[in-house]
């Protein structure tokens, strides 16, 4: 790999931020409760245009965390192993999803994924596509689609122009978010998507998305970013009272709503 390359590569750089303190698969083994209190779902549209398209039986969520997409593909009735390669969030998927038909999961990566040759007809990655090594994910998805298989990469994208984002932006995040923040907003450009379906372009939708949270809902919100310090630090105190104060601010009839873009990436890689 060449140097010019390695400079382009900033899904590498934020890997390696991770890499002294139990690499990408540890980020999140203090932040499960954050997740299932504040993360948002996916809109019915994904999930009917993923019907329509594609009409899947066998799927793999890759980097399913606590099971948000996972539990939007079971309702359509389509078996779906949950990858994930983190045991605390894997638990929690596990508990909030375990009870339904057509649900297994797996620890498991984007470059390992635990399924058979040819077996699946879709990977999905929701807001997970960022921890993915581009080459190694294509070799490995390509190992276990089925010939008319495909990757669908999902995000629910924050609406950075509305006031409540702002906020938080300007007053949280760039504030306390330090070198991890910087690393993930220099890989959301996407520039390595195209590196994973290589010269293939994927389709594109998109769809308004919201999601309300009340005051605690919101802390967790900002304490579920991997980037940001712990809830129990002093850093972290002075978070929650600046999360708080943004709360007070935006809040109507104790809830606030988050507005999101959702966004869609359908093809089969190169």
């Amino acid at each position: 790999m060449t140097q010019a390359h390695d400079q382009q590569d900033t899904g590498a750089a934020l890997r390696g931020l991770y890499a002294a303190s139990g690499g990408v698969g540890a980020v999140f083994d203090a932040k499960v409760a954050d997740y299932q209190a504040s993360r948002p779902d996916y809109p019915p549209a994904l999930f009917d245009t993923l019907a329509r398209e594609l009409a899947p039986r066998r799927v793999a969520d890759v980097g399913a965390g606590t099971g948000l997409l996972t539990q939007g593909l079971l309702a359509r009735g389509w078996q779906v192993l949950a990858v994930e390669p983190n045991a605390a969030m894997r638990a929690a998927c596990d508990a909030r999803l375990g009870a339904l038909a057509g649900y297994r999961s797996a620890e498991g990566r984007a470059e390992a994924i635990p399924a058979a040759a040819a077996s699946l007809d879709l990977i999905t990655a929701a807001q997970a596509f960022h921890w993915f090594e581009p080459e190694a994910a294509r070799a490995e998805a390509l190992r276990v689609l089925s010939p008319a298989g495909q990757v669908a990469l999902v995000w629910n994208d924050r609406r950075r122009e509305q006031p409540l984002h702002l906020a938080l932006d300007e007053e949280v995040f760039e504030r306390h978010g330090g070198e991890g923040r910087l690393r993930l907003l220099a890989h959301e450009d996407r520039g390595q998507v195209g590196r994973f379906f290589a010269g293939t372009a994927p389709r594109e939708w998109q769809w308004p998305h919201e999601h309300g949270l009340d005051e605690a809902g919101l802390i967790s919100l900002v304490f579920s970013r991997s980037y940001m310090p712990r809830p129990d630090s002093e850093p972290g105190r002075v978070v929650t009272a600046t999360v708080r104060e943004i709360f007070a601010r935006f809040a109507r009839d104790g809830r606030v709503a988050v507005p999101y873009t959702t966004v869609l990436m359908l093809g089969r890689p190169g």
